[in-house]
């Protein structure tokens, strides 16, 4: 069933248990973590990036396929555009019947930040989608963040009470597209902010965060966990064992069944990891 992510998120929060966000690139993902969130009953954000959206070359086709399979789903699914830097795609995004958007403004100057965040936060509400933003800069990627931001829980704080969000990605010493599980989280910060901030917090970048620490994280504030590039790799292992043991296979359905099967394995995982069983 389709759910907006202040939906999924506050009962989380209330309760002390983390929620798994995962992205979705193509469809095996959709069907893998809609899988994974149906065998463990617990709910799950589904995101659709921006670069998934230039590598497809449109929004609706990869939204529409997700969206298909989140309202079927037994348990509460988010449908989550992350990372949209470019408003127009937020706009399309309302007009597929995305329940949540993730602007990122961080690059921006802080005063551009606060007034576009603050206007996209004002379409998303009237259209009953939530939104999540980001202050500062969250390490890695490309070079375009740079590595060892932390975020300040009186700026953060700032940040949420003017432009209304609904989540707050904070920078804590995670940082984006690590294929090392090698990242050392700043949890005394973590709690600090959390005291300040009235919004469910977001880690950013997880896949670089061992098993132990994102529980430690949960515990000590924040609520949903953005988890990608760990689960693309066990989803290409899993393809390359595939083609490994059937160097003459030639149906796309032997190893992208076998990424899927793998990624559902482990996105059940984390996701019960994550809420703390």
């Amino acid at each position: 069933m389709l759910a907006t992510l202040r939906e999924v998120l506050a009962p989380a929060e209330a309760q002390g248990r983390g929620v798994g966000a995962f992205n979705v690139i193509q469809l095996e993902h959709a069907e893998a973590l809609v899988a994974a969130a149906e065998r463990t009953g617990l709910p799950v954000v589904l995101q659709v990036s921006e670069n998934a959206v230039r590598y497809h070359g449109s929004l609706a086709p990869v939204a529409a396929a997700t969206r298909v399979l989140a309202e079927a789903a037994a348990v509460p699914v988010v449908l989550h555009l992350d990372h949209a830097v470019s408003e127009p795609l937020v706009d399309e995004a309302l007009a597929l019947g995305f329940t949540s958007v993730m602007f990122d403004g961080s690059t921006l100057d802080d005063v551009a930040n606060h007034e576009r965040t603050r206007a996209v936060v004002e379409r998303c509400h009237a259209a009953g989608v939530s939104v999540e933003a980001e202050l500062g800069e969250i390490g890695g990627k490309d070079g375009v963040h740079a590595p060892g931001v932390r975020t300040d829980p009186a700026e953060a704080a700032h940040f949420v009470a003017d432009t209304g969000v609904d989540a707050l990605a904070v920078a804590v010493g995670s940082s984006h597209a690590m294929t090392e599980r090698t990242a050392a989280l700043d949890l005394v910060l973590v709690t600090r902010i959390r005291a300040q901030v009235a919004v469910p917090l977001v880690l950013h970048g997880s896949s670089g965060v061992p098993d132990a620490d994102l529980v430690a994280a949960v515990r000590a504030g924040m609520t949903k966990v953005n988890i990608a590039t760990h689960l693309n790799k066990v989803f290409t292992e899993a393809v390359r064992g595939w083609l490994e043991e059937h160097p003459g296979g030639v149906d796309t359905r032997g190893y992208l069944g076998a990424g899927r099967s793998a990624l559902e394995d482990e996105a059940a995982r984390l996701l019960e990891l994550l809420a703390l069983r």
